[in-house]
Order: structure tokens, then sequence, then C-alpha cells
């Protein structure tokens, strides 16, 4: 069979596979059994891990579906789950035969419930709380029975309205303190004012959920039915529906066209949140944040009310190609005047999401750090943008100033595009394999960096976390697997091994009246050159330095379905022969982590946070909750070391060439922020010791040496 090129995804990321491409023919008209056609077509055909569609496969389904819908148990009653556990090894046979009886009796369900929610939640609030009372409020869901009635239903949401007011009660008191001691013309405000102010802004929260609620359509609902069926053969397998897609496309690219603002739909309007750095928006300055854009007209066109509007239709009309017109009347937050301000769209790039780098002075030496929050790239022209490339500039820079050591951050960095990940890596070493790939059909592929130049040959740390994922890990596996850079951080990375792509639905259709969205599938698995997998156990570290997280459930492991670990033939390479001292510098440095008693203080707050995670009820009386804050408060006076650590590296920032950016307040306040951050940087610190101690065999020191001129 004829065999075509399609991108695939490693978390948000590209690998270049082959695929059968055929042209089924799907015969169901509507619209929901036509996507679970193709769902279960793709799935079929092009799924990693087979599964069988069984009782066992509906009743994790079932669960699934159910904790989607109604995860806190305060919607449906216990009548209506035991009326929908008759389906509970059902769905199997369900999706077979493309009945959706389940579906609809839920989803129709559902709806009546939260009406009747709506309906009922104002009078839970009429009356102020009494928050001397006893009694607590239930956070154990899952061994949380539904309510039996709907005056238990009613209770579990007074409680958690309770709670909400409790929280915001404390607030208001501890501002009030304030206040009293420097205001001394501030009037006081009796308990039962503040109890009734905290409870008022309860009320308007609500308000806005719901309002966001009944924006949800049937389509939106049915996606989570989709999902509860796909996530079953992987944590990472997914449906899209349209909307999402388009969403998803904007995170991988780190941008989009539009007037570069974030929007939220708040009582009724849609309000400007924030204002992205560079866009059309920060440019003209005409539009502020909190100001309510009421009206959206295109250039000609008679312009539309988006007043109680679907947040996403309205984005939908404020977003547009690259230097067209779009009109918007605003009523302005200052003085609620209200104005007709045409706009230009422009494409605009989230530089938050973008490479950086910063030079680091420690001993009389000078290193570089770049710090990568994700793998991006520019859809349709990858030699435009992409972060291997703007890695490499970064490079440069630092390289012309005189650098003897890079540290690369992939801490939080949760993956993206194998092809900059093969790129990137191919920046460190010689020609040779990057990473291997198997598909489904046990079909393997080794992926090469083949440009032979080293473009970096000095010492080189990389930081991971728990939150470092797939194309991070590719990266971390394969330059620990060379012996090129020394792997600092975390016990291990988060531990996904797997490869997806993204498939538009629509491929499969021709001239079809719906838009199916997509579905994010796992594949293939990817290994490390010396044949084991990253996936659950992740890319352990060489030097582990505990965190915040040490002991958080993170990972690969801790998601439902997860594929396990296992290994294949290792690749053939050649380790990178250029430190003399490597080994050295790892046990030295997992030495001095053990001996310090700033990381064993670290340890034991991790330990400390851990234990306060998901606790099981909460109090609602509160004077218990005022004991417990100070309990928690005396705890943390023993790590106020670490609020306070600040370690003694100096930061200098080189010039940026976008001088219209570099120059604004925006530009100048996120540094500042991001130095502030960078010296409190335990782990940072500990990195550039182990930079500092890494020596390089002088044939590479000379070359390092002919690389600064």
């Amino acid at each position: 069979m004829k065999r075509k090129l399609i991108i695939s995804f490693i978390t948000i990321s590209f690998l270049f596979a082959s695929w059968n491409l055929i042209n089924p023919s799907f015969e169901n008209s509507n619209k929901d059994k036509l996507l679970i056609e193709i769902v279960k077509y793709v799935l079929e055909k092009y799924h990693y891990n087979s599964i069988e569609i069984n009782d066992e496969f509906s009743e994790k389904m079932f669960d699934a579906y159910i904790e989607l819908l109604d995860s806190q148990k305060k919607y449906f009653l216990a009548s209506d789950y035991k009326e929908f556990k008759k389906y509970r090894l059902k769905l199997d046979d369900q999706l077979i035969d493309y009945d959706l009886s389940f579906f609809n009796l839920t989803h129709d369900r559902l709806i009546t419930r939260i009406s009747e929610v709506e309906k009922f939640y104002p009078t839970l609030l009429n009356d102020s709380f009494d928050f001397s009372v006893e009694e607590e409020i239930n956070l154990d869901f899952d061994n949380l029975s539904f309510p039996k009635n709907n005056l238990e239903r009613k209770d579990r949401w007074r409680k958690q309205f309770k709670y909400s007011a409790l929280d915001i009660y404390d607030i208001k008191v501890s501002d009030q303190k304030l206040n009293l001691k420097n205001d001394e013309n501030y009037v006081k405000k009796s308990k039962k004012v503040i109890i009734e102010e905290s409870v008022d802004l309860v009320n308007k929260s609500m308000s806005n959920m719901f309002d966001l609620m009944n924006d949800l359509q049937r389509k939106d609902w049915f996606s989570r039915y989709l999902n509860s069926f796909v996530i079953q053969l992987d944590p990472h397998t997914y449906y899209f529906k349209p909307e999402d897609k388009t969403r998803f496309d904007m995170t991988i690219s780190g941008k989009f066209n539009g007037i570069g603002a974030r929007l939220s739909k708040q009582e009724g309007g849609i309000k400007i949140v924030d204002i992205i750095l560079g866009g059309p928006l920060w440019k003209d300055k005409k539009i502020e944040i909190g100001d309510e854009i009421i009206k959206v007209g295109q250039k000609n066109q008679k312009p539309v009310d988006v007043i109680g509007m679907r947040l996403e239709d309205a984005i939908k009309l404020i977003k547009g190609p690259k230097d067209t017109e779009v009109s918007l009347t605003v009523r302005k937050s200052i003085n609620g005047e209200i104005k007709v301000i045409p706009v230009i769209r422009d494409e605009i790039k989230l530089e938050e999401t973008y490479a950086k780098s910063t030079l680091i002075k420690k001993n009389n030496k000078i290193y570089g750090l770049i710090t990568l929050p994700k793998f991006y790239v520019d859809f349709e022209n990858y030699q435009k943008r992409n972060c291997a490339t703007d890695v490499k500039n970064e490079i440069i820079k630092l390289k012309k100033e005189g650098i003897e050591g890079l540290v690369l951050d992939l801490r939080n960095n949760g993956g993206g595009s194998l092809q900059t990940v093969v790129d990137m890596t191919g920046l460190f070493i010689e020609e040779g394999p990057v990473v291997q790939v198997k598909s489904f059909g046990d079909r393997k592929q080794v992926v090469y960096d083949k440009d032979p130049s080293i473009f970096w040959e000095g010492p080189l740390v990389v930081m991971v976390n728990q939150m470092s994922a797939s194309a991070s890990e590719i990266l971390a596996a394969a330059l620990q697997d060379y012996n090129r850079a020394v792997i600092v951080g975390s016990t291990q990375s988060f531990g996904k091994g797997t490869v997806q792509n993204v498939i538009d639905l629509n491929r499969f259709l021709s001239n079809s009246q719906y838009d199916l969205g997509a579905l994010k599938i796992t594949t293939d698995k990817f290994y490390r050159i010396n044949g084991g997998s990253v996936q659950v156990e992740g890319v352990k570290s060489d030097i582990t330095i505990p965190n915040r997280l040490s002991f958080i459930s993170i990972g690969e492991n801790d998601e439902k379905n997860p594929l396990k670990w296992d290994q294949i033939d290792s690749a053939s390479y050649k380790k990178w022969d250029g430190y003399f001292n490597l080994k050295e510098v790892i046990t030295s440095g997992n030495e001095q982590i053990e001996k310090s008693q700033f990381a064993l203080l670290v340890k034991e707050n991790a330990q400390w946070i851990a234990s306060k995670q998901n606790p099981k009820s909460l109090t609602l009386n509160y004077l218990e909750y005022k004991k417990s804050q100070k309990d928690d408060k005396d705890s943390l006076r023993k790590f106020e070391d670490i609020k306070n650590y600040k370690n003694d590296l100096e930061f200098e920032f080189i010039a940026n060439d976008e001088e219209s950016i570099e120059n604004s307040k925006e530009i100048i306040e996120k540094r500042k922020r991001w130095k502030k951050a960078l010296q409190s940087d335990f782990q940072l610190n500990e990195g550039l010791k182990v930079l500092d101690n890494l020596k390089l065999r002088e044939i590479n020191k000379k070359s390092i040496i002919a690389n600064k001129d």
C-alpha cells in the first residue's frame, strides 16, 4: 500500500512517521454517532496499544465518565446513579452499536440537575453563616456517596458555600486589622457586615460559574463522553472538539493572530483580563485591562452584540487573519464611557513560552543559563521560528560574552516538537542517534542528528524536575547517555515515553456538513539510545536535589492507564569523552547534597507539604480554622530559611535586539522578577557548583577557547 508522511506529536511534538491512509466509508448521518464511528476506526487502526472493548472496559469507562460529569458528587442524586449503574456493563455494547441512550440519559439528567441547583443555590446564601458551629465539609470524594435526596444535596452545597465564605471572611478580617492599624479614619465593620460581604462575593462567583456552565452545549458534554472512552487506552489519547484543537495549535506554536488580549466572561460581559506584550492592544494603548467589549464588528459589516454570548463564540469574532481590521465597541473601566475602537489584528507571540538567557558570574567565571519553557515550533514554517534555532541564537550571544559553561534549564518543560529536540541535541554532540521510536506494528526507527558539528563543546548541566516531560526527557536522556551533560534536579523526570499524533477527523470525510474536531492518539513509544524507555521511570538525575514537590505524586505513574516500561536493543553510538572527572563530579555532588543542611531542610519541607495535600475534610468553625492556620504557621517557622534563601550568583542580562519591546516597562519588570526568582533558586546554585567542578580534557579546552573568537 502507498504510504504518506504525516506530522506526529510527542506531547505536542513532531515526529515523521509512515501511515496507511485509506478512505473508509462511514454511514452514520447523526454527528455524534459519526464521531464514535470515526474515533473507533482511528483507534483500531493507529493506536499503539490495542485493547479489547469488553465488560471490564465498560466498567472503567463508566466510572471515568461519571467522574468527568460530577467529580464532587454535588449535582446527581443517589437515585440518578442507581439508574445510571444499570449501564455499567453495557457501554462496550453501546459503542459497538453506536447507541447513544446512556449519553442522552446522563446529559439530559445533568442539565436538569444543574438547573435545579442554579434555582436553589441563592436561597442558601440569603442568610449569614454561623462560623461558631462545629461542623466539617467532607472532601473524600472517592468514598463519598451521591446525596440521597435534594435536602442532602442542598446541605452539601451549603457547606461548600460556607467554606468559601469562611476563607473570604478570614481575609477580610485580616484586612480590617491592617486598616484599623494604618488608617485612623477607617470605620470598623461589624462581624455581621463582613460575613454578609463575604457571602455576597460567593454569590457573585457562583453566578459567574453558572453563566459559564450555561454556555456549555451538547457537543461540550459529548466530548467528555468520548474522552471517557479514549482515555481508557492511555492517559494521553484525547478528543479535541474544534475549538479545543485551535487552542492546542496555539499552545504548540506559541503564537496566534488576533488583538493580543486574554479575555474572560464576567457578569455576562467579555472583559479584558490581560494584554499581551508586543500585541496590537499593547502598542496602541487605547484599550486597557478591565475594559469590557460590548460589540464586535468586521470591516464594512454591522457590529455584533457579544453581551451574553458564549466566550468561545466571541473570541471567534475577535480573532482573524493578520493585517485585517476588527472594530471593538468598548465600555471603559475607568469612567464607563463607551468607545468604538478599530484594531488591526497581528501575529501575537507568547514571549513567555520562548527561550531566554542570562549571564551568571561565579568565582570570577562567567557562565550562561538558558531557560526553555517548552519545545515550540511554527507549524507552517519550521525555519521561521523554532526553539532549537532560538537556543542556538542564545548560545551565540552567550559565547560572545565568553562563557565557560552552560546550564540548560528544562524544569517544568512539558514537551514539544521532536524535530527541535533532535536539532537541539545536535548543538552539543557530533552526529549520531538521538532517540529510538517504536511504532504500532513493532516498527522501529532510529532518529539521528546528521550534522557533525558541535555548537557548544564546553561543560554542560541540564536541569530537570518532576514536570519535565516528553521532549524534555528525550533531550536529557540523550545528553546523559552520551555523557555529554550532567543531569541535575529531582529524583526523576515525569516519565512520559509515548508519542502522540493529532489527527484531523475531517480528513476521513468528503463534503461533510460537520466539523468533527481532532483526535490526539498515542501511536508510538520512544526509547533512549541505550535501549531503555523513559515511560513511567523517567530520566533519573545524576545529582538529585530535593525541591518542594519531592514527595507529591506527580508523574506518568500517577496517571490512570499508563503504558508500561519496557526495553529494546541499544542503538549504535559513541559516548562523548570530553570530561576527565565526570564520575568524580557526580559522586561528590551527591555527597555534598546529602551533607547539606539546607537540602535536608528543603526535603523536610517537601515532606510537610505532601502531608497537607488532599485533606479528607476541612473545618467550618472559624476558631478551629484559625487554630489550624496557627499550627501551620508554627510548623512553617522552621522553614523560614528556605523562604529567605539567596544564592551568591550574579546575573547580567544581554541586550535584546527588539528595542521596541526591550525598553518597555513590562519587559524590565519581567526581567526583575526573573532575576529575583533566580537569586532564590537553590537548585540552580547547586547546578552551578557542578558546572564549576566539571573539567574538560585539554583538547576540548582548546576548542572552547577557539570558539570564543
